[in-house]
């Protein structure tokens, strides 16, 4: 089978890993790929939103299977082109449509959907242009603190925690007076702040039948002990210790099973991953987020800990049968460690040379930033570089290999958090 990952970071090199081990997987394409995907195929030099080019490439390279990393390509309706198309129709593919990929695209649209098929959530409302005067008035009325979330794709940077009326007021109108967040702020969901422990619950659908991958928690900030900046994941375990079985049952039965069938009963054909970003307070769970995808570090801890031929797995999805599929999990922890370049999630220098990655032991390397230079060499090429993802029957013992490895790895400016998976240790 000829298969085809789209996305070019550490997600994409994690897949492009366990699909290169499956029986089934006779040539592999990642578009376009990064350094690490190059490992175990072909990478393609074409830009996934041009999808008629997308389409060309795959009808000429007999493309079976099609694997979509990053939400944007889903929003911009990359499966719809494809299933509009009497030849690329035929091709499995695992990534919602456009509007299944709504429930990362507009968090209006989310909350709706949690709200209609009483999926436990923060309280909320929205807000536009037309309605503002009326969101200044609930917002000052709101406890605090006040969360802000741009409804569209931000870039990971649409949501706000205020901790005054008057910053949330002042916030709420730059984001839809002044367009802070683009397009993207145009609609502005206010909620209700919810406090407890953050982590995430990966789902595969089919549309009908779904099966659970192992949970992961990230760490989000720059800085150790959940400090400083936002970024886009410096870390990740797998699976996260208080997530045991009475956990996820609970998670199971309020919110998997109905968001799968909330939304198969409006219509959508939803087709791929529901990343749940939850919270657990007091040990029960409520809805964060969802994304349509897998998450960026944490697919680098889940992933490989799936046992099963992961080719299997996505067949049995793009045909409407995971009911017939047996998901084997291995019991042991997994965690990542993110090396990234000083000063990301800001301003950050490029093309560092990276030496060290052959002395490494114990450890998977997912390039997320890398390139090869004019000179053949490994350069940075991103703010996060490299994923260092080890095992252990411990998340003490799995991290204490990647803080190893995170050391031996050398690029001018290299940075990265030696607490990742603290609470567990």
């Amino acid at each position: 089978m000829n298969i085809l990952i789209i996305g070019s970071g550490g997600r994409e090199h994690a897949f492009a890993y366990k699909i290169s081990q499956s029986k089934h997987c006779d040539k592999l394409f990642t578009m376009p790929g990064n350094p690490g995907t190059a490992q175990y195929g072909t990478n393609v030099p074409i830009n996934p939103n041009d999808f008629t080019t997308v389409g060309k490439f795959c009808l000429d390279n007999k493309i079976e299977l099609i694997i979509v990393g990053p939400e944007e390509f889903l929003v911009n309706g990359i499966r719809n082109y494809f299933e509009a198309d009497n030849q690329l129709k035929t091709i499995g593919f695992i990534g919602p449509n456009q509007q299944g990929a709504q429930i990362e695209g507009s968090k209006d649209f989310s909350k709706a959907l949690m709200k209609k098929y009483n999926i436990p959530t923060a309280a909320y409302e929205t807000f536009t242009f037309e309605n503002i005067d009326d969101g200044v008035k609930y917002v000052n009325a709101h406890t605090l603190p006040i969360v802000l979330k741009a409804d569209g794709l931000a870039a990971g940077k649409g949501v706000l925690i205020c901790e005054s009326h008057e910053e949330a007021v002042a916030e709420l109108q730059a984001m839809i007076k002044e367009k802070k967040f683009g397009d993207a702020s145009t609609k502005v969901v206010v909620e209700q702040f919810l406090k407890g422990i953050e982590l995430s619950v990966f789902v595969l659908s089919d549309g009908t039948n779904y099966k659970i991958l192992p949970s992961a928690k990230d760490y989000k900030r720059i800085g150790e002990g959940e400090t400083g900046l936002n970024t886009g994941g410096m870390g990740a375990v797998s699976p996260v210790p208080f997530a045991d079985d009475v956990f996820m049952k609970k998670v199971e039965e309020r919110i998997i099973k109905p968001t799968i069938l909330g939304l198969k009963n409006e219509g959508i054909n939803y087709t791929g991953f529901v990343f749940i970003g939850l919270m657990n307070m007091d040990g029960e769970p409520f809805v964060i987020e969802y994304n349509c995808r897998m998450g960026d570090p944490e697919t680098e801890v889940v992933l490989p800990l799936i046992k099963s031929d992961v080719v299997e797995l996505f067949k049995a999805c793009a045909d409407g049968k995971l009911n017939e599929y047996d998901l084997h999990i291995d019991e042991r922890t997994s965690t990542t460690v993110m090396l990234v370049s000083t000063g990301y999630p800001g301003n950050y220098e490029k093309e560092k040379i990276i030496g060290g990655l052959n002395l490494c032991e114990g450890s998977l390397l997912f390039h997320s930033g890398t390139k090869l230079n004019n000179n053949n060499q490994l350069v940075t090429n991103g703010g996060r570089v490299m994923a260092i993802t080890s095992f252990g029957n411990t998340v003490q013992e799995a991290i204490s290999v990647s803080l190893k490895n995170a050391e031996i790895i050398q690029f001018e400016g290299k940075y990265f958090r030696r607490d990742i998976g603290y609470e567990f240790v």
